[in-house]
């Protein structure tokens, strides 16, 4: 499968990141362009089923594990930095148990490999419920989205999915797909064995998608982890306390 992506900086050590659930490349657009691109080529990417990238019936992450080593050998990306975040760090946790010569480091962003509760169900039903041909502006789909999804912010966020094609508003992520697999995204990563080389995992102070119960588990998954914290930022780190976390993920990249 050949994902969409977009590359910031030149002929630096390379960088991958992976996007959440809902998200696309985009959403890492000024942190790869203002803060990474100095320290490596940044190879922003949209998963299966998400933004530019090709739909397929399933979404999963075996699949999407098997999707980041195929990016990687066309892209002829040797020993790369992956980093992910909520979905995109399950992708490649998972892509690393499966492949460890694929990375030389790992990145996480807050989540964990065990399984959650589907709290997202609610926005993808009401993502399915709006048939975007039907509306003339995004205002108009705006306004409909509001009346399941009432936090601005948020539908700000699904609203980025909206793309006008051809004369007219489309999703793009494949939302059946996603709906039908969504167990499997909440699930835990399926992958056995460990993973040795250097990892960070990153949280947010007031998320609780890491928490100090789970980091034995990650520990006996990733031995040579490190934990970093950013105060003031919920799951979305990356978002919420860009500097802070931007400096975390420099450290690593040193």
């Amino acid at each position: 499968m050949q994902l969409f992506y977009k590359t910031y900086g030149e002929e630096k050590p390379p960088l991958i990141i992976l996007h959440g659930l809902l998200g696309a490349h985009g959403n890492w657009h000024t942190l790869s362009r203002n803060a990474f691109s100095d320290k490596a080529t940044v190879y922003a990417v949209d998963q299966r089923n998400h933004g530019r990238s090709p739909h397929t019936d399933l979404i999963d992450y075996p699949s999407m594990a098997e999707d980041l080593r195929g990016f990687a050998d066309a892209h002829d990306l040797s020993s790369p930095t992956v980093m992910g975040h909520s979905m995109g760090g399950k992708t490649a946790m998972e892509a690393a148990l499966r492949y460890p010569d694929l990375m030389d480091r790992l990145i996480v962003v807050d989540i964990a490999p065990r399984p959650y509760t589907p709290n997202h169900q609610a926005l993808i039903n009401a993502l399915r419920a709006i048939d975007p041909t039907q509306y003339e502006s995004r205002s108009a789909i705006d306004e409909m989205l509001a009346e399941d999804v009432p936090s601005w912010t948020i539908r700000q966020f699904l609203l980025k999915n909206l793309e006008y094609d051809d004369g007219t508003y489309v999703w793009k992520p494949n939302l059946q797909a996603i709906d039908a697999h969504y167990d499997k995204l909440v699930g835990p990563i399926e992958a056995e064995g460990r993973f040795t080389k250097p990892t960070m995992f990153i949280r947010g102070a007031r998320s609780n998608y890491i928490t100090d119960s789970d980091w034995p588990m990650i520990q006996e998954r990733f031995p040579n982890a490190s934990l970093v914290t950013i105060p003031d930022a919920g799951h979305w780190v990356h978002a919420e306390a860009p500097d802070p976390f931007a400096q975390a993920v420099l450290r690593m990249l040193d």
